[in-house]
């Protein structure tokens, strides 16, 4: 008896409320014939009628009452569950758990996380800043961003922040009075530089230029680090050139703090991408960024 089928339950439920196959039948958006035969087979297997039936009338028998009494509180408590966890596609609840390069934490989550939150305040957002190369999924994040080149191919990506970002050069005014202008990238290995350290210990060579202009340097560092924040301290105070995103340091140019240099081996590049395991059901939280971001694409018109 532990295996009835609760669907059979449930229409037997609602026929005995209403006392009628046709009402029944039309509220819950099926045929009269499939509440007879959810019923048909209920009283199969419990061997009693619960319903009498006649061409004018349904009433429950004394067997039904007792079952409808009884029945009727535990349906509805799982129809509130159900509701419950339905309702979580509208206002989602929970913790998303990100992985993001340093880039993406301070220059392209900040204005897109006041726009979600607001719209999901019962989600929490945890996002950790690492340049590391980790399996997201196995550290214990919802989702990860990364660059094209880094997303696994076994996930599902869709794009987050611009399309397109570039690599660009600059130095102090102080430093470039000192040592010169270099004019060509071959030009940086007879200057002192700026370079960024991986937390793999890994400091990747400077990418100039694209296509037949291309061409990779690894100047000598006079500064080497995993800190943003010191590689712009050091540049700034004339330590040597430095090559990273242009959205590191356009606020330092503009501010006269440091000169745009080398501009016609500048490198442009794809924008992140958010990634996460293709299930068919994700995580409330999950499901909500992912339709949140693909929401901003459109008003951007990506």
């Amino acid at each position: 008896m532990h295996d009835l089928p609760l669907a059979d339950l449930d229409a037997f439920a609602a026929v005995a409320r209403d006392r009628s196959f046709r009402t029944a039948a039309r509220k819950r958006g099926v045929s009269a014939s499939a509440l007879s035969e959810a019923l048909r087979r209920l009283e199969a297997r419990l061997g009693v009628r619960l319903l009498n039936r006649t061409t004018r009338s349904v009433t429950p028998t004394e067997a039904g009452k007792r079952l409808l009494e009884r029945l009727s509180p535990a349906l509805g408590e799982i129809a509130g569950a159900l509701d419950q966890v339905a309702s979580e596609r509208d206002s989602p609840a929970g913790t998303l758990r990100l992985n993001v390069p340093t880039i993406v934490a301070r220059v392209i989550l900040p204005p897109l996380v006041g726009r979600f939150m607001k719209a999901h305040p019962a989600i929490t957002l945890e996002v950790t800043a690492e340049d590391g190369f980790i399996d997201v999924l196995a550290a214990g994040f919802d989702a990860g961003v990364r660059y094209e080149e880094r997303v696994e191919k076994d996930m599902i990506a869709i794009p987050i922040g611009p399309r397109v970002q570039r690599y660009i050069t600059a130095a102090a005014p102080d430093y470039l009075a000192r040592h010169g202008e270099p004019r060509h990238p071959r030009d940086l290995l007879d200057h002192a530089t700026i370079r960024h350290r991986f937390q793999n210990g890994v400091s990747l060579p400077w990418e100039f230029g694209e296509g037949e202009m291309a061409m990779n340097i690894a100047p000598p560092p006079a500064v080497l680090a995993n800190s943003v924040d010191l590689e712009l301290g050091a540049a700034v105070d004339g330590l040597g050139v430095i090559r990273t995103f242009e959205e590191f340091l356009m606020p330092q140019i503009e501010a006269g703090r440091l000169v745009r240099i080398l501009e016609a081996w500048e490198t442009s590049f794809p924008g992140p991408f958010l990634y996460y395991a293709g299930r068919r059901h994700l995580p409330a939280p999950v499901r909500a960024f992912v339709d949140f971001l693909k929401s901003e694409q459109r008003h951007a018109g990506q």
